[in-house]
């Protein structure tokens, strides 16, 4: 797959937010957002649990991707949701890209509006303007990826998260990008074993970049997480969270492939 993916992603998505400044102003996000009750506290939830065990895991509602296609046909948000929660998930990933990912705003509020449980807004978040539109639209936490980003914009995004009650995770795929992660004050690193730009994975690569995080930060390790063995191998280099999606929206009970990827079969 010789196409950069994540550069054909974000010129539609540039496309998308001019429509939806179109439609909808930044003023009434902003009155929109103001009218949402407290955020569930994403990052702590993980952090707790992390602290405690080995499993915490943010369990992904995504129905396509690029590379995969066609993920679930039968995609109902609010079954998936409560499937996680019931499986032990941690928090919830829910896609919202509509082109290359088949997601929508309405996913999220779907899902999050089941469970008890913190939803981060799985987009590519490149413009203020999404910032306020996820605390619009219910999220607890947003998604920030380094290589979509200049250093200004994921310091800016980030301290507007921040001052809307938003948690961040930052995501990174190799050395340059964690230097870049590292600079800023977010606590959340994902380390995303798939390349934006091929859509590759290799668990590895939370492998390798893992012990480079210091201390008081917490690693996700995301994408590729398929069976036991991925889990114990990645547990092995001291991660313990993770952000796993495709394999257990295969199933026709995610929750309960959750439990059995972490040996509960129960």
């Amino acid at each position: 797959m010789s196409e950069d993916i994540l550069k054909k992603i974000l010129e539609t998505k540039q496309e998308e937010i001019a429509q939806g400044k179109a439609r909808t102003t930044l003023e009434t996000m902003q009155e929109r957002a103001a009218e949402m009750g407290p955020t569930r506290g994403f990052a702590q939830r993980l952090k707790d649990r992390a602290a405690a065990s080995q499993d915490a895991v943010i369990a992904e509602i995504k129905k396509a991707s690029p590379s995969a296609g066609l993920i679930r046909e039968d995609f109902d948000p609010t079954f998936l949701a409560q499937s996680y929660e019931k499986g032990g998930a941690c928090a919830l990933s829910v896609l919202t890209d509509e082109v290359y990912f088949k997601g929508h705003r309405d996913f999220l509020v779907a899902a999050r509006a089941t469970v008890d449980l913190p939803v981060i807004r799985k987009d590519f978040i490149v413009d203020p303007w999404q910032v306020w539109e996820s605390r619009a639209m219910g999220a607890d936490a947003i998604l920030l990826i380094v290589a979509a980003l200049s250093d200004e914009s994921l310091s800016s995004l980030g301290e507007l998260a921040r001052t809307l009650s938003l948690d961040v995770l930052m995501e990174v795929h190799d050395e340059k990008e964690l230097d870049r992660a590292l600079r800023t004050d977010c606590d959340l690193i994902g380390i995303n074993n798939r390349d934006l730009h091929v859509f590759k994975t290799d668990l590895n690569t939370s492998i390798r970049l893992a012990p480079k995080v210091p201390e008081g930060r917490l690693v996700v390790s995301e994408s590729g997480i398929h069976n036991p063995e991925d889990i114990e191998k990645l547990q092995a280099a001291g991660l313990g969270a993770f952000l796993i999606g495709e394999s257990f929206m295969r199933q026709p009970d995610p929750g309960v492939a959750l439990r059995a990827l972490f040996g509960d079969d129960s």
